[in-house]
């Protein structure tokens, strides 16, 4: 996937918003006004392992251990708490994954919303 690519699908999930509340080279995905994807945008503060895209996403601390474990492309995120969130290099990651990882970070903040709010954007993504 390339950058578009990563904007237009998370963007198309449910309930998504963008902001750039960090900066100029970071984009911010909201949930309900809670951030699930930050995409940096290149260059800036942020820029580390020469440049290379990616995202930022929030996930369970088991599943950010599975996937740093299982790719050499998903590491502790930068400026974020390593537990709860993780770096993916998208462009060195198959698109159903990268996909499917962002996905499932849109889930698991929408899973945490009060339940009225919650069972609308659960049942809009499954």
């Amino acid at each position: 996937m390339n950058i578009e690519e990563v904007r237009e699908y998370t963007l198309s999930l449910p309930g998504v918003t963008e902001d750039q509340a960090f900066g100029e080279d970071i984009l911010n995905f909201r949930l309900e006004g809670k951030i699930f994807v930050c995409l940096w945008l290149g260059g800036g503060r942020y820029d580390m392992k020469d440049g290379v895209s990616r995202i930022a996403l929030k996930l369970s601390p088991d599943r950010n251990i599975e996937l740093r474990e299982r790719f050499s492309a998903v590491t502790p995120a930068y400026h974020w708490n390593k537990t709860h969130w993780s770096d993916v290099y998208y462009e060195e990651m198959d698109e159903a994954i990268v996909k499917g990882v962002i996905k499932e970070s849109h889930q698991l903040i929408a899973s945490k919303l009060p339940k009225a709010i919650r069972l609308k954007y659960l049942s809009e993504c499954d």
